[in-house]
């Protein structure tokens, strides 16, 4: 079956769409990656939902608009590898986060995903699972990491201790024990490490005054040394210390956390590449500090995905807090495309919902009461 797995997450750079051919049933899968394509927001639509998800308030009806621009957006990138790809089965969309809150105590979380389901299907006559973080929410999860039973039947190893470390805006990762442990599915962990490439990208925006957004390869990172006591400092914040289940976003490592890290940095006279350097080593340090904290067994393998596993500069990073038997490397070296990745799940979690039936959320990694059917189905008007 031809599924589509749309995504875009908190950097906000661009819907990744990944068509993957699935063949088998329930959670024995074979994936094939037959095409994938970043399809870009217009700019004007992408600084609109950058200020919302920094809290910008918007009207009721400001927010209906800024869903179906965004469906029309997703659409068009359906429609763009439909050309290719005629017979697209069922497509998985992840949609557009602009807010998340994680429980609090005996309060249930809340997430909402904007780019509405009924629209993609009926503008590219393909049926849509849309809205899966939803239905884990309301069992008391998290409703987030989603991606670690895609990780678990497709990236765990015989005899390895695994990592599945994505680098997004924000950072999780999904702890795979080796598949000939006894009960080795229910010993699977994850939660969100922090930031990924967020607080990188924006202080390379800021910094250059908008003619970048990224450090490539970590390049500028790389020509500046890490101030130690920011770090320590900064990894006293709450977030690094709660146990998991936990998830978190833009509301916590938004631009207003970018500014008191700016305004910490100032009584050390820190050179701009510094800056980037402290950044870069925070993601870094809170990863393995996260590991340290909350895993018990060695690592043999850290997988990187998502767009900071381009960061050569934060790959070296991460490798530097772990003996060389702990090997640091992307998923592409283990078949799985590393900059599709976060697509190429929603597209099986689709499947799981709209074929097999059987529920996509892991309770033990999102504190969910239970094991959940994800994703609300929209069917077009020819179905």
């Amino acid at each position: 079956m031809y599924c589509l797995g749309l995504m875009s997450g908190t950097s906000v750079d661009s819907i990744d769409a990944a068509l993957v051919k699935i063949t088998g049933e329930n959670v024995n899968l074979e994936i094939e990656l037959l095409s994938g394509i970043n399809h870009y927001y217009p700019e004007q639509l992408r600084q609109t939902i950058l200020e919302v998800a920094d809290g910008q308030p918007l009207s009721v009806e400001e927010i209906a608009k800024l869903d179906e621009e965004i469906a029309l957006c997703f659409a068009e990138a359906v429609n763009k590898i439909k050309q290719e790809y005629p017979k697209i089965a069922l497509i998985g969309s992840h949609g557009q986060t602009i807010y998340h809150r994680p429980p609090l105590k005996e309060k249930l979380g809340y997430t909402l995903q904007l780019g509405r389901g009924e629209i993609i299907a009926n503008l590219t006559d393909i049926p849509t699972v849309n809205n899966f973080r939803v239905a884990d929410i309301a069992a008391g999860g998290q409703g987030a990491p989603l991606v670690s039973k895609i990780d678990a039947h497709l990236l765990s190893h015989p005899q390895y201790h695994r990592c599945v470390q994505n680098l997004g805006g924000i950072g999780n990762v999904t702890y795979l024990p080796p598949r000939t442990k006894k009960n080795w599915e229910n010993r699977i962990v994850g939660w969100d490490t922090g930031p990924g490439n967020i607080l990188i990208d924006r202080a390379v925006k800021q910094l250059t005054k908008g003619e970048k957004t990224y450090d490539k390869n970590g390049e500028w990172a790389a020509q500046g040394t890490p101030n130690v006591l920011l770090i320590e400092k900064w990894l006293t914040q709450d977030f690094f210390q709660e146990i998991p289940p936990k998830s978190t976003g833009r509301e916590l490592f938004g631009e207003e956390y970018l500014q008191q890290c700016w305004q910490d940095a100032q009584i050390y006279n820190l050179s701009e590449a510094d800056f980037l350097a402290t950044l870069t080593e925070l993601t870094a340090a809170s990863i393995a500090h996260s590991y340290q904290q909350f895993l018990k067994d060695p690592i043999d393998e850290i997988l990187l995905c998502g767009g900071g596993s381009h960061n050569l500069h934060l790959k070296e990073r991460i490798q530097s807090y772990w003996p060389s038997t702990t090997i640091v490397k992307t998923t592409d070296d283990v078949g799985m495309n590393s900059d599709f990745k976060e697509a190429i799940a929603f597209a099986v979690l689709a499947y799981w919902r709209y074929v097999s039936n059987i529920p996509g959320n892991l309770p033990q990694v999102t504190g969910a009461k239970g094991a959940r059917l994800l994703g609300d189905i929209h069917l077009p008007l020819s179905k």
